[in-house]
């Protein structure tokens, strides 16, 4: 008697493998030669496949780049998650979460480039850019990053600011370091790394307890 199931189950993974294997030809390819220029035909080349094959797994370029939007922001979220879990006060998981951050960019460069060039290339049905889009699900990091903000701030560790504003500002540091090249070329990712801290740690540290 055959097993059905585990011959599914099988399909599946198999399936699964194709789509991982589509999506990672598919960063390499907007590392290498852009968003505008990732067609089909250019992801088929670097994964080794033909072009109806990421048809059968993807509906078009716009779907395959969701998913690859979404694995990247999976990625990321998983890598600082992981360094997060050692730190026990607001302050020590505020430090890991900026190192953490830049640390990936260091690592990861290929991915966070393919990450940008969606960001800021990709275009709903509509022609509205991906950037000028209004989510109602809000960046996992940036959720991380206000709850480590509001936990400071409740137990007296951080003192009274904006949350929002605040959060905001630091993803836009963080975040110009991997979009701005000539900072990146002056400035090592340790250098900007340490002083980063430095700065949110007087925005954000409440004096009272900043040497405790």
């Amino acid at each position: 008697m055959k097993d059905h199931h585990g011959g599914r189950k099988k399909q599946s993974f198999i399936a699964e493998a194709r789509r991982a294997q589509i999506i990672e030809a598919a960063i390499h390819t907007l590392d290498e030669i852009g968003y505008v220029n990732a067609s089909l035909a250019q992801i088929a080349k670097r994964a080794g496949i033909s072009t109806a094959l990421i048809s059968y797994h993807f509906q078009d370029k716009n779907d395959l780049m969701n998913h690859t939007l979404a694995t990247l922001i999976e990625e990321e979220t998983r890598y600082v998650a992981e360094r997060l879990a050692a730190a026990k006060t607001p302050r020590e998981r505020l430090h890991a979460y900026i190192e953490a951050c830049l640390a990936y960019q260091g690592t990861h460069p290929k991915r966070i480039y393919a990450l940008i060039e969606i960001i800021f290339h990709a275009r709903t049905p509509d022609q509205v850019p991906y950037y000028k889009l209004e989510d109602d699900d809000e960046e996992p990091l940036v959720s991380v990053l206000k709850e480590i903000l509001i936990t400071g701030q409740k137990a007296g560790e951080f003192r009274a600011f904006n949350v929002p504003v605040t959060a905001a500002a630091l993803r836009a540091a963080i975040w110009e370091y991997a979009a701005n090249k000539t900072l990146s070329e002056q400035i090592d990712l340790e250098t900007y790394s340490a002083e980063l801290i430095q700065i949110f740690d007087r925005v954000i540290l409440n004096p009272d307890k900043a040497g405790q």
